[in-house]
């Protein structure tokens, strides 16, 4: 998969939501790894401000991106779109400090997006799979973001309120090419009883019944909303329960759908094509921004795993395994959790197996490629006992193999092995990959036993 940027130049204009400034924003096609740049050309030296997760600095309603006291707001819808559309390289210049609003949603951008044209670059983008689970919580507000390693994409997003008019809802995206017509629309929501705190925040000045959807959760004469009323239609006297204005809703799960566009526009700022599902409950830009942070942490770690000393060396593991050369198919191992093991394998012209596999054009045999699985498997299984050096793991059950590359002399393996269920009774159930680089050359399904063989 290449690299991409727009063909044409988009040019859009509209209020922000939060400033209610009018303020023009152009995109640009950039040139291979140039990335998301924000420019202020309305600033003297006109400076960029990456699409970063390190450069958030607030998440109250709104996603804001700084570098050296420079701020561009409410980045997440547009964001979004380009994220959707698999853009990686894009100047986006604006003439002030927040993203219009338009209708609340990303639908013109994505719009617009279209028109421009994609076009495929040179390079080749970074795709990095994380092979591990893990979640994010904030038990301030009870949300949670989990994700789980996979193939392609999905996202899912639950929300729940507690309110008598806006339930429960669920939303899902299983494929970016869906984004325009399943998500892009859903316009931003709040309640009526936020709106007083926002407006004392000095939030939502460009606010209205064009860009939003109101809910209300009671009857409410109009003469008791004070600062409110500049956001009512003239002559209202009281505001039913339900959605102000009678506004329709565009899909019967708007509000969860927009909750993942954010979600969208968010853990773009990650700056990587991800793989893997993704399982929001409650999801906001505090706890996205949480989550997009560990996500990047996750990546920079897979990508650096090679970096510094490694958490075992061959004596290291000569201590828990019982195998010796020439059986013993694993150098080092790299990481070490609960739930998976990382190993790498120095793959030498010298190894004896090269001898007669084959003459004139060595290959590493693929069985024992799993057998080096199997031997990191084994470190990680026997982590799980206080005393490894009295255990030993035999293999129960090999599935789903497949070789993917010839893996020849002289290069380096790196083994990443998961647990696919608990280990219980002894019984350890793995997913097994062996990559160069960042490609995968074979896969299996591994299951073993931990047998106690010999006395304390």
């Amino acid at each position: 998969m290449f690299q991409k940027t727009i063909k044409n130049k988009i040019e859009i204009t509209g209020k922000g939501l939060h400033t209610g400034k009018t303020n023009t924003v152009r995109m640009l096609p950039a040139p291979e790894n140039t990335g998301v740049l924000f420019c202020r050309i309305d600033l003297k030296e006109q400076p960029f401000v990456p699409a970063l997760i390190e450069n958030v600095s607030h998440t109250k309603r709104r996603t804001v991106v700084q570098e050296n006291g420079v701020t561009i707001e409410t980045i997440e819808h547009l964001l979004a779109a380009i994220y959707a559309y698999s853009i990686n390289n894009l100047i986006i210049e604006i003439d002030g400090a927040e993203i219009p609003i338009l209708d609340g949603s990303a639908k013109l951008f994505a719009e617009e997006i279209e028109k421009a044209g994609i076009v495929n670059q040179n390079k080749r983008k970074k795709q990095i799979e994380i092979l591990h689970y893990f979640k994010v919580e904030n038990p301030i507000d009870n949300s949670k973001i989990e994700f789980y390693p996979q193939k392609n994409l999905e996202i899912e997003v639950n929300i729940d309120y507690e309110s008598n008019v806006l339930t429960t809802q669920k939303a899902q995206l299983k494929n970016l090419t869906n984004f325009k017509k399943d998500i892009s629309k859903a316009r931003t929501f709040c309640f009526l009883h936020e709106i007083t705190h926002l407006i004392d925040e000095n939030l939502i000045k460009g606010g209205d019944l064009k860009n939003s959807v109101v809910f209300i959760e009671q009857n409410t004469p109009t003469k008791t909303l004070g600062k409110l009323l500049n956001f009512l239609p003239k002559k209202t006297t009281v505001l039913k329960k339900g959605v102000l204005n009678n506004t329709k809703m565009i899909y019967e799960n708007e509000q969860a759908k927009h909750k993942l566009l954010d979600l969208i526009g968010d853990i773009s700022l990650a700056g990587f094509d991800i793989k893997g599902k993704i399982i929001a409950h409650k999801p906001g830009h505090k706890i996205n921004t949480m989550f997009t942070q560990k996500l990047k942490e996750k990546i920079i770690k897979s990508i650096s795993i090679m970096e510094g000393k490694p958490l075992m060396n061959i004596e290291d593991i000569k201590k828990i395994l019982p195998h010796r050369e020439p059986f013993l198919l694993i150098d080092e191992i790299r990481e070490l959790g609960n739930n998976h093991v990382t190993g790498v394998k120095y793959v030498n012209i010298e190894e004896y197996y090269f001898k007669g596999h084959f003459p004139g054009a060595p290959v590493m045999p693929g069985v024992l490629q799993i057998e080096a699985m199997a031997q990191t498997g084994g470190i990680l299984a026997l982590n799980s006992v206080p005393d490894p050096e009295n255990y030993l793991t035999y293999f129960m059950k090999i599935d789903k193999v497949k070789f993917k590359q010839k893996v020849e002399p002289n290069c380096v393996l790196i083994f990443k092995l998961h647990l696919l269920s608990p280990i219980r009774r002894g019984i350890c159930h793995m997913e097994a990959k062996a990559y160069m680089g960042n490609e995968i050359v074979t896969e299996a399904e591994l299951m073993a036993k931990i047998v106690k063989e010999k006395n304390e």
